[in-house]
């Protein structure tokens, strides 16, 4: 008997040490899956705003299916906001993590002759990524300053009225700073926006095209300024150029061994709106809805391109907006405001760019930063269709750390915290978003709770109001995201707390 259970005892020790292994193989199997890092691709659309896709606005009459099945296959935030209500401001507090009125552009953007924005000392998503193994990429609209190599220096430090002459800047040498100094191992950019000069590409710091004539401004609705032009330039061709490339990138890189970083910042729908001939009246609401229809197939095609390589699911796609729509306000005394059948978009009965937040661009109110964004990524196998909580852009940088295991420098990135945890359906601390406007005015928005520290927009809305003028504006987002009652007086107490915090935050530098 003492035989049959000494062997018996063996037995059991040894199915035990063989469950053991097993577990460890597969513990360790789990480990290389989990360690082996996504290709990351940021789709940044100018100017679309928060209403303008029907996954967020179902009364959107903009066929938008490619960013409708992302979303469905992905996950939507629905309180998601840019740090500023512009451009420039946006597109450098994304990459860096970063507040931009922590750097010297305080209110405004920058023109496509401005100097670098982004400090040497500061490291970008783009810095973070090559340090852990990604060839790293941008390929769209920069608009975030290059320093150009002057024959005659102007102030080319910010503003749109700063444009010089051809002959003051050598286009025929490479910028002394662009997006190569800022972590991006190729880069094929349009330096300012489409609507601003000079109207070239930059290729690793190269100007593609020299250009060689002036371009005169056109006005609305087309509305593009002034500015330099090479001639094998074209406004009406240039989202699909972008998109062309970024195609081809994405082909040439998933046969890499190495996994990449694209960053697409695309050109539409912002100014001068200028939809493909392809798109040219199918959306029924005129160029504006043209033009936003279009971007619905640059993401088809990028998605499209990511699954035709094979990488879909070891691809994150992140699809979001620089700011809210601008939606042109049409003035009633001018004709070809009211009976050009190509501004119909533009009409508020006919379509709500922004759904139904208040205000536009530039404005500190929702409709000036709240915007939608879209994070897919096929093989994590993510369980969670929809995120209420608060997020700002800046927090992409912290969660992309996140994700492939990077050490994050806090004390440069100091406004970027993860929502990696909301990924997967936990909760996560995250301190009060600090909300920016055109003119420099703030908001602080900490859980329900949105104090305007203004007496107006500070964008273009009017009234425009005064920076830290009283009385500010109180709104309880949660029973009235539409910002129409305003509580400053009812709740004096919570003006102090946020007032407090703000200073807080803004002292933290």
């Amino acid at each position: 008997m003492k035989i049959i259970f000494k062997i018996r005892m063996l037995e059991t020790k040894l199915k035990l040490f063989f469950i053991f292994v097993v577990l460890i193989f597969i513990s360790a199997c789990s480990m290389q899956i989990g360690k082996k890092k996504p290709n990351i691709i940021i789709v940044f659309a100018d100017d679309l705003g928060y209403g303008d896709l029907q996954c967020y606005n179902p009364e959107s009459k903009i066929p938008t299916p490619n960013l409708n099945s992302l979303a469905e296959e992905g996950i939507r935030f629905t309180d998601a906001h840019t740090s500023a209500a512009v451009c420039t401001p946006s597109r450098y507090s994304l990459l860096t993590g970063r507040y931009c009125w922590r750097s010297r552009l305080k209110r405004g953007v920058l023109s496509g002759y401005s100097a670098t924005l982004i400090e040497k000392d500061i490291p970008t998503i783009g810095h973070l990524l090559q340090d852990n193994g990604y060839h790293t990429t941008i390929i769209g609209k920069w608009h975030l300053g290059v320093d150009w190599v002057w024959k005659n220096r102007i102030d080319s430090g910010g503003g749109l009225k700063h444009i010089p002459e051809r002959e003051d800047i050598d286009y025929s040498e490479p910028v002394l700073s662009g997006a190569k100094e800022a972590g991006f191992d190729y880069s094929y950019i349009l330096p300012g926006s489409l609507d601003m000069g000079p109207y070239t590409y930059l290729e690793n710091n190269r100007v593609v095209d020299v250009p060689s004539e002036d371009f005169e401004a056109v006005g609305f609705p087309k509305y593009i300024r002034k500015g330099h032009i090479s001639k094998s330039f074209s406004h009406e061709k240039a989202l699909a150029h972008l998109t062309t490339k970024v195609v081809k990138h994405i082909r040439v890189q998933s046969k890499k061994s190495n996994p990449f970083f694209l960053y697409f910042p695309l050109t539409a729908p912002h100014k001068p709106v200028i939809p493909s001939k392809k798109f040219k009246g199918k959306s029924g609401l005129g160029d504006y809805g043209d033009f936003v229809m279009q971007i619905d197939w640059v993401v088809g095609e990028v998605k499209k391109a990511v699954k035709s390589a094979g990488i879909e699911e070891e691809t994150i796609i992140m699809v979001s907006s620089d700011n809210g729509s601008f939606m042109y306000r049409l003035n009633p005394d001018r004709p070809d405001h009211t009976d050009d059948p190509t501004i119909q978009g533009y009409r508020a009965e006919n379509h709500k760019a922004n759904g139904n937040l208040r205000g536009t661009k530039a404005d500190i109110y929702e409709g000036g930063h709240r915007v939608p964004f879209i994070f897919h990524w096929k093989g994590a196998n993510l369980n969670i269709k929809e995120i209420d909580q608060t997020v700002c852009l800046t927090d992409v940088l912290a969660t992309i750390a996140d994700i492939v295991n990077a050490d994050l420098n806090k004390e440069k990135a100091q406004d970027s915290y993860s929502f990696a945890p909301l990924l997967h359906g936990n909760d996560r601390y995250r301190p009060a978003v600090v909300h920016h406007s055109a003119r420099g005015h703030f908001a602080l928005r900490d859980g329900k709770w949105k104090l305007i520290f203004s007496t107006g927009s500070g964008g273009r809305a009017k009234p425009r109001g005064k920076a830290f003028a009283k009385p500010y504006q109180l709104y309880d987002m949660e029973n009235d995201p539409a910002e129409t009652v305003n509580l400053a007086e009812k709740f004096p107490e919570i003006v102090e707390k946020l007032e407090l915090e703000l200073e807080k935050i803004r002292k933290s530098n």
